[in-house]
């Protein structure tokens, strides 16, 4: 809606790619905060379910993807927007980000450690950047990374972000600077809208499906917390609770890695982000 607001006073039709890496799975609606068939009537979205819940989904796949979609767009003559969400997915689609490959073999040798802090410490050693950058708890990340570097012989680092090159381009980004204690609050009021909206009965439905849900797919926030009320290990109480801790955790690692891009145009926001962004979204697409 705040988009169709900021098409009034454009020339050209506005479309919105979401950069987010678990919003490109079906089914995962709720939890992942994708935008309403009523959302989605009033602007086209795209790179939103692209694939299912128990397939796997790599940030390579994801590029090409929302490339295709531009390359679309614009050879219409349209306008994008790129919502973000998740860093690294925008930065390898509008830096080109040059993406290391995949070594399945590797890392099905890797994933048969079963002690998460032993390959930490290996990637420590092997590429001790890359594992300043991954928390010690984040075993997906870390068993890519560990893949990467020994399945290319490069350290996983070498192939970025955060290597300072921040190249210019056409694109205007502007970010949302939130007052910490407020957007705690906003983060708590959102998982608590999200269970009355039947995100448990989301999860439920998504781990008892034929196929379940793939490694990616279940660390999505909320989602994996849920899963491990399901499995009788935590109560409900203490999944929702450790869901709006997760999120203001993530909130924070989120705004640190924008932060680092000198390129992007901070907008402190107080209460309602659409009366006061739109303005200036409306001004840019003149």
């Amino acid at each position: 809606m705040a988009v169709a607001q900021a098409e009034s006073n454009s020339q050209s039709k506005i479309h919105i790619i979401a950069v987010d890496a678990m919003q490109v799975y079906r089914d995962m609606n709720i939890g992942t905060a994708k935008p309403t068939a009523q959302d989605q009537s009033l602007v086209p979205h795209h790179c939103i379910d692209l694939v299912d819940s128990h397939e796997r989904f790599t940030v390579a796949e994801f590029k090409k993807s929302a490339t295709s979609e531009l390359d679309k767009i614009s050879a219409n003559g349209d306008r994008v927007i790129l919502v973000a969400g998740t860093g690294l997915y925008l930065t390898a689609v509008i830096d080109d980000l040059v993406l290391p490959g995949e070594f399945p073999e590797v890392r099905m040798t890797l994933e048969q450690e079963t002690n998460t802090a032993t390959l930490y410490t290996r990637l420590g050693e092997m590429d001790p950047v890359a594992a300043s950058r991954i928390e010690q708890s984040n075993r997906r990340r870390i068993v890519r990374a560990l893949e990467v570097c020994l399945g290319s012989g490069k350290p996983f680092s070498s192939f970025g972000p955060g290597t300072g090159a921040y190249p210019n381009n056409r694109i205007i980004q502007i970010g949302l600077r939130w007052n910490r204690e407020r957007l705690a609050e906003r983060i708590a009021e959102r998982v608590h809208t999200m269970m009355n909206q039947g995100f448990l009965a989301e999860v439920t439905a998504l781990r008892n499906s034929k196929n379940g849900l793939s490694k990616t797919a279940a660390q999505a926030l909320g989602y994996r917390e849920l899963l491990v009320y399901l499995e009788g290990n935590m109560s409900l109480d203490q999944a929702v609770n450790e869901t709006i801790v997760h999120t203001r955790q993530f909130a924070v690692r989120q705004e640190r890695w924008f932060r680092r891009d000198p390129r992007i145009k901070w907008v402190s926001i107080s209460q309602d982000p659409v009366s006061e962004i739109v303005p200036l979204v409306a001004k840019h697409l003149r």
